[in-house]
């Protein structure tokens, strides 16, 4: 056993969440250090050197396993699954059925949702999402957009926009609203 649930509580929505402490010494974390915040056992690993620092929360299905980290104000709930060596950090928020793993690393403001998997280095700095008239044009992995269910890589999506527009009964001027978000998205990807 690595941790025990303290009585220092927080309440949030009908669920109680404990503070947890080491109550013995593994990885960066020494016997007697305070961490976050859990609602239960299963949301935290006791077999490994995964940790939930500061005034961070999991909590519903969630669990933290392998090397992963969970510091600062971030919250992971839901079914999600942080493991691996990924840190979840900041404000940040990874709920539903998302994944982060490997390398990953999810921080500041930013939210993993739904079944999204997030890992190894996979981004070096937040993906790009632009709300269009239609769907959402999202730079789902590096040198590829999604618009709606269909992702090419950017390459394509600037030799077919005009093509998948109309299979998908797109107007003539929503394809030209999608041409500038393709090229805006291409353009913001390949910043410094």
């Amino acid at each position: 056993m690595k941790y025990k649930l303290t009585k220092e509580t927080k309440e949030y929505s009908g669920i109680t969440l404990c503070r947890i402490e080491a109550v013995s010494s593994f990885g960066s974390v020494s016997k007697g250090d305070k961490g976050g915040y859990i609602e239960k056992e299963e949301n935290l690993s006791q077999e490994d050197n995964a940790w939930v620092f500061g005034d961070a929360w999991v909590y519903g299905n969630a669990s933290v396993s392998g090397n992963a980290r969970v510091s600062g104000n971030a919250w992971v709930s839901g079914d999600a699954w942080v493991f691996g060596g990924a840190w979840v950090s900041g404000n940040a928020w990874v709920s539903g059925n998302a994944w982060v793993s490997g390398g990953a690393k999810v921080s500041g403001n930013a939210w993993v949702f739904g079944n999204a998997q997030v890992y190894g280095g996979a981004w070096e700095k937040s993906p790009l999402q632009i709300q269009g008239s239609k769907h959402f044009v999202t730079e789902c992995k590096k040198g590829f957009l999604k618009i709606g269910c269909i992702e090419l890589s950017f390459e394509s999506w600037k030799k077919e926009f005009k093509k998948v527009g109309k299979e998908y009964s797109y107007s003539e001027i929503e394809i030209k609203e999608y041409r500038m978000y393709i090229d805006l998205a291409i353009k913001l990807s390949t910043l410094k």
